[in-house]
């Protein structure tokens, strides 16, 4: 006896594919048990639909074969568990997610999956300052240039804004103290996407405390670093934004610098012009896995959350 396969039938026989990819679309703007409850299924038949849908978008989308890359790793549940995320920043997509950690071996199963001959076509790898995955990079993709993203060093220079404010918290007592108090999202944010009121609290916490303020306006002008178009004006920039924290006494900032210094090579490649990619694309992929996550409450199956995350930038079936 056989059972013949029919070429319209989801996985799920009770269902047909051209039914499966209308709840996969549906699945993309809504949580499964939405899906469930407007279609009037079982959860679990939702789920596996879904993940039908997505397969078949993969397989439409075919095998990688990158020329830029972002690293960068996301934590999956408390604990430090983490997995990583590659993405083609010339498609503007993910295209692996998985490894054990952050660690190097996790990073070398990626390029042993994508293979000698794609890796040796890769020119770009954008990713933090994380020395395992710069040393997977070199060991299978020696001839890419590395590049230090930029969201990830601004990052850096943030926190040690906020240690300076920290100190001058600490140093003050009494009604001096007020201007800092409550102000610190205020001094890390964009003044561009502060409120009204939230651009007079800066302007009073700047007026009263004169080394945040310098500490301050350093951390807005180092953002001009990725302006240039030649790596010698850059460097003229950066020592000269380095020779003005001289007599400031601004620790953090002492050390930010140190840090810069250490991996000015991963900086200064993004002078070059055929590296000249969107370096907010890893940011803004990092921001829509943690609402993918935050919608679904957490995901306990690891392969579904691979499948949303390689698929929530790919068109609809």
């Amino acid at each position: 006896m056989k059972r013949e396969r029919l070429s319209f039938l989801a996985d799920n026989t009770h269902y047909t594919e051209r039914f499966a990819y209308y709840v996969g679309r549906r699945c993309a703007a809504a949580t499964i048990q939405d899906v469930a409850k407007d279609l009037h299924l079982d959860w679990h038949a939702v789920k596996d639909l879904e993940k039908q849908y997505m397969r078949a978008q993969l397989a439409k989308a075919g095998t990688p074969g990158p020329k830029a890359i972002g690293i960068d790793e996301i934590s999956i549940r408390k604990g430090h568990t983490y997995r990583i995320v590659v993405s083609d920043l010339i498609r503007h997509r993910p295209i692996w997610f998985g490894g054990e950690d952050r660690s190097e071996a996790s990073l070398a199963t990626f390029y042993e999956g994508l293979g000698q001959k794609k890796s040796t076509r890769i020119r770009l790898a954008v990713m933090d300052m994380w020395k395992p995955f710069r040393n997977a990079t070199l060991a299978h993709a020696p001839q890419a240039a590395i590049l230090f993203d930029k969201f990830h060093i601004m990052r850096h220079l943030g926190a040690a804004l906020d240690t300076v404010r920290k100190h001058e918290y600490t140093r003050l007592s009494g009604k001096d103290r007020r201007f800092i108090k409550g102000q610190k999202y205020t001094l890390l944010s964009h003044r561009e996407n502060l409120t009204l009121e939230g651009k007079t609290s800066l302007k009073l916490l700047l007026s009263a405390n004169k080394r945040l303020n310098t500490a301050y306006l350093l951390k807005e002008s180092f953002g001009q670093l990725w302006d240039y178009e030649r790596e010698g004006w850059a460097r003229r920039f950066f020592v000269n934004w380095r020779s003005s924290l001289k007599w400031q006494r601004l620790a953090p900032y002492e050390k930010f610098a140190e840090l810069i210094e250490r991996h000015w090579d991963g900086i200064a490649a993004y002078c070059k012009p055929e590296n000249k990619v969107s370096l907010g694309f890893v940011e803004g992929l990092n921001n829509k896995i943690r609402v993918i996550q935050r919608r679904a409450y957490g995901l306990r199956d690891e392969e579904y959350l691979r499948l949303k995350i390689l698929t929530c930038m790919l068109p609809k079936l």
